[in-house]
Order: C-alpha cells, then sequence, then structure tokens
C-alpha cells in the first residue's frame, strides 16, 4: 500500500501542476510584466502631439482625467488613439478596459470599437475610423448589425489577420474573413467591461469579462497565427447615422514569459508576414451562423479536462487494483 499512497500523491502532484498552467492562460495582471510604454492608463500623461508623447490621437477622440473617448454619442464620428511606440514583444497580452454606453435604444445604436496591431497607424478610413486594408490584427467589438441576412446577435467581437491583400466588408460585418466570433452584451453595463487579447506562441487568444464575474470568459481561440514584431497598437471607432459613447479607460500590455526554440530566437520577426494557417477558409464562416470555426483547436481548459479525466480513471482503477491485490493477500494468509 505504500507504493499506492506514493502514487497517489504523485498524481495529486500532477494535477496541481495542470491547474496552475491552465488557470495561468491569462496572466493576473502582475506589474512585473506591465510594459508602461505600450499601455495607456489614468491619468493619461504621455499622450498628445509632443515629440516625447508615447501616444497619439485623431478625430473627435476626446483625453480626459477619467477616459478616453474615442467618439462622443453623435452621428458622424470618428475617433483613434496610437502608440507611437513599436511593439517588439514575442508574445504578449493585451487587457482593454472599455465602456460603451448611450441614448439610443436596442438597435439603434452603432457602430463599436476596434482593437489594432498593425503595421501602419492614423490611417482614417471607414472601418471603425481605420482603412479596410491593413497589415496586422484587428479585434472589432461591432455593435450595429450592417447585414440583415446575417443569423447572429450583436453586439459581436470577432477578430481578423491581414497581410494587405483582403478588404474589411464592413456592410457584412466582416463575415468573410473573420476568424471566429462571439456575441456578448457591452452595451450600456452599470458594471466594467473588459477584454483581453493574448498572443503566444502562435496562437491567438480573446477573452472577455462583461459580466461582473470578475473572471475571464473565452470568445475565440485560433492557432497557427503567424504576426511579426515592430507593429503598433491602437485603438478606434465610428459612429454613422447611429451613436454611441465609445470610452477607452485603460490598455494595459503585458509581455508573456515564454520559452522559444533557438530556431526562433534567432528568426527576424519583423520580417513575418502577418497569415494563418487553418483548417477551412475564413470564407466558409458565411456558411456558419455564428461564426466560429468547427475546426478551432483545444481550448487549454478542454485540454485539461480531458487529462484530468484520464487520471482519475487511472486513479479509480489504481484503487480498484490495491482493493482486490489486499483481499487476495487476506485469503492466501487464510490457507496458512
Amino acid at each position: 500500500m505504500a507504493n499506492f499512497t506514493a502514487f497517489v500523491g504523485c498524481v495529486s502532484l500532477l494535477l496541481a501542476a495542470l491547474i496552475r498552467v491552465v488557470c495561468g492562460d491569462i496572466t493576473d495582471g502582475n506589474t512585473e510584466h506591465l510594459k508602461r510604454e505600450h499601455s495607456l492608463m489614468k491619468p493619461y500623461q504621455g499622450v498628445g502631439s509632443s515629440p516625447s508623447s508615447q501616444w497619439d490621437f485623431s478625430g473627435s477622440t476626446l483625453v480626459t482625467s477619467s477616459y478616453v473617448r474615442l467618439t462622443p454619442d453623435e452621428r458622424s464620428r470618428q475617433g483613434s488613439i496610437w502608440n507611437t511606440v513599436p511593439c517588439y514583444l514575442k508574445d504578449w497580452e493585451m487587457h482593454v478596459h472599455f465602456k460603451i454606453h448611450g441614448q439610443g435604444k436596442k438597435n439603434l445604436h452603432g457602430d463599436g470599437i476596434a482593437l489594432w496591431y498593425t503595421k501602419d497607424r492614423l490611417h482614417t478610413g471607414p472601418v471603425f475610423s481605420e482603412h479596410a486594408i491593413f497589415h496586422g490584427l484587428a479585434v472589432f467589438i461591432d455593435t450595429y448589425s450592417n447585414d440583415d441576412s446575417a443569423d447572429r446577435s450583436f453586439p459581436y467581437i470577432s477578430a481578423m489577420v491581414n497581410n494587405g491583400s483582403v478588404s474589411y466588408d464592413h456592410g457584412k460585418d466582416g463575415r468573410s474573413s473573420e476568424l471566429g466570433g462571439c456575441s456578448a452584451e457591452i452595451r450600456n453595463r452599470e458594471f466594467d467591461t473588459y477584454l483581453a487579447i493574448r498572443y503566444s506562441k502562435g496562437r491567438l487568444t480573446v477573452m472577455m469579462d462583461v459580466d461582473d464575474k470578475n473572471e475571464w470568459k473565452e470568445c475565440i481561440d485560433i492557432g497557427g497565427v503567424r504576426l511579426p514584431t515592430g507593429y503598433f497598437f491602437g485603438a478606434s471607432a465610428a459612429t454613422g447615422d447611429l451613436s454611441d459613447n465609445h470610452d477607452i479607460i485603460s490598455l494595459k500590455l503585458y509581455q508573456l514569459m515564454v520559452e522559444h526554440t533557438p530556431e526562433e530566437e534567432n528568426m527576424d520577426w519583423t520580417k513575418i508576414e502577418p497569415s494563418v494557417s487553418l483548417l477551412k477558409s475564413p470564407k466558409d464562416n458565411i456558411d456558419d451562423p455564428t461564426g466560429n470555426f468547427r475546426g478551432t483547436p483545444l481550448t487549454g481548459w478542454k485540454v485539461f479536462l480531458l487529462l484530468l479525466c484520464a487520471l482519475l480513471g487511472i486513479v479509480v482503477c489504481g484503487v480498484v487494483g490495491a482493493v482486490v491485490f489486499q483481499k487476495r493477500q487476506e485469503r492466501n494468509k487464510r490457507f496458512y
């Protein structure tokens, strides 16, 4: 039985390690990993057009002591704010504290917020005030459906990786080029709303905390994503015939401490072309009302649950085997 007790102890340690790994998928905001040169926080020092500024803004953007308002609740407004320092981190996670609110009733508000990690910045265009063609990553918090034929609920969060060869189709809410997405009630909430965008070892994960539960809920999880270093972070918003206040309270970028192979370390990450290796084309989402990929790889929690079930099965088999063995030993003793 001593060997069995040791076996159970080893299994317990392994389970504890698995829990730490899975729960560590999203950082807890440890300040030692916070990169201030890429973060936007109160009281918003370093924001402006001076040579020493780390953030620049344009359009209708208004910087106050409590928030950065990309657009007011007025029609036909566009605003953006961009980090002036290129990011050379290979693995990172952006926490976005935002608020979308206004006087418009249900389905009578728009358009939403876009979060960017792109080669170029501050280029006015039709996609949440930015260009429809870009190099890099965009995450859209879209609050208004432009496509009446779409069978999905808005607000809707989606992601797109582009190498400059595809134009975001605003009239179809970017459905033909999205990697995945989810619906989320994020408008006119009486509590704080957050989004986390994580890029690490070729995997893009988007999580949200919009239900006042202080926990992350998965929205998008896609493998095979390649993003270069040296791009810029930014946020933009736009209103059309309908409007909302689009506020950014903070953008906090964290460096993820991840080991890479020697080959990866020696690569010139600035030369990587933005791309995604998928089991199916983004255009296939046209036939998928949810906008999610059926071939999406297993998430961290799914892998954890599978491993947990396997380990529990091993433990149960071990317990049963130990009991049977002990019974046989007792029976054998009776014959001596």
